[in-house]
């Protein structure tokens, strides 16, 4: 007759074993979505009016690409425009929205915004208190720019706790347009004296992962320029274990920098060198989309060190929807999500969908980068 007790001891060890053996390989995972520009132009503010001057609804704009923005544990965009609180709401050259984007983006997915960039002074020191208070108002994680010294001091680097990481986010653009920052509002300006500072400070934090996000490089180039290079190669030097960049409003190369650091041993960093646009009214060639570049961090559990898991991008493409006498409505589109289901977004029109499908062809053949699906 067979030991029915021995066995199930045997059965219960075996399972403790395997439990632990799965506990010790344990993960944290953070899932990171980055987007590019968010612009405001002023067909964009005229398009979303509901009542003049009073209640704008941008919630159109942002529903086909909410549930790619919400698979992330933390997604991050640059708000390239000021929100100033109240009317005249202008487009470019000085761009002013009304604040109702701001619960917009957030409902969109959007946990974490940047603003420092070339439109940050748009409205000037009443601009950048109010669009931070705006912000923080609707539960933004927000940096780049700073109400006071003391504002800065407090929350710079940005420290941000999520899924068991420490990540410090630093922010910089390379000028306000050249409108002065009033005192006592400061904008992040491309300085290497204080970047390296701020790096200094964020690597003493002992964060797990240093993220800089720069406002760089020549509007509409499709590639990096040697500025772009030395500064990515100086912030990876100095701490950077990634950097994210904004500006040229078209998509620049995605590239697996290697650096050589101060010890003489080589690191590698993932530079994205520009997202292109996320929504915009630009016309220029290659300005109406962008791609969002997604990326998991991983960690065994207790651990400090961290490695680079599934990473890729996802094109997205501005799409200018307006059936007949009706007003037009702007939408940010996941590419790959209506190359699988023409129904996901009904309605465009045909020549809508040739440029959709002709801009994301530049942009993979550009590229050569895995995309997520």
């Amino acid at each position: 007759m067979p030991d029915f007790t021995l066995n199930r001891r045997f059965i219960i060890a075996a399972i403790l074993l395997v439990s632990g053996s799965i506990l010790s390989a344990q993960t944290d995972t953070l899932r990171l979505i980055f987007a590019g520009d968010i612009m405001g132009h002023a067909p964009q503010v005229q398009s979303a009016e509901v009542v003049k001057n009073k209640k704008y609804d941008y919630a159109p704009c942002f529903k086909y690409i909410k549930p790619v923005l919400e698979r992330a544990d933390i997604a991050i965009g640059n708000l390239e425009l000021t929100l100033p609180g109240k009317p005249p709401y202008t487009g470019y050259p000085m761009f002013r929205s009304p604040d109702d984007l701001a619960g917009a983006l957030k409902d969109a997915g959007f946990d974490l915004l940047v603003t420092a960039n070339n439109h940050a002074n748009d409205s000037h020191a009443l601009g950048v208190t109010h669009t931070i208070d705006v912000l923080r108002d609707r539960g933004f994680i927000q940096t780049g720019t700073f109400k006071t010294r003391r504002d800065r001091d407090a929350f710079y680097p940005l420290m941000v706790y999520k899924n068991g990481f420490k990540i410090a986010i630093v922010n910089y653009t390379y000028d306000t347009n050249g409108v002065p920052t009033q005192a006592p509002t400061i904008v992040n300006l491309i300085d290497t004296v204080q970047m390296r500072a701020d790096l200094q400070e964020a690597v003493a934090r002992k964060p797990h992962y240093i993220i800089a996000i720069m406002h760089w490089g020549v509007e509409y180039q499709l590639k990096e320029n040697a500025e772009q290079e030395r500064l990515a190669r100086f912030l990876v030097r100095n701490g950077a274990d990634m950097v994210i960049g904004m500006h040229p409003h078209v998509v620049q190369p995605v590239k697996n920098e290697r650096v050589k650091m101060p010890d003489g041993s080589i690191k590698e960093a993932i530079v994205v060198y520009s997202l292109g646009n996320f929504i915009s009214n630009q016309k220029q060639p290659n300005t109406d989309g962008g791609i969002l570049f997604q990326v998991d961090l991983l960690k065994k559990k207790g651990s400090p060190e961290v490695r680079v898991g599934k990473q890729g991008i996802i094109p997205v493409w501005r799409y200018i929807h307006k059936p007949g006498d009706a007003k037009a409505t702007y939408h940010t589109l996941p590419v790959s999500m209506l190359e699988r289901n023409a129904e996901y977004f009904k309605g465009m029109s045909a020549s809508g969908r040739a440029s959709m499908l002709k801009f994301a062809e530049g942009v993979r053949k550009r590229l050569g980068w895995q995309e997520v699906k």
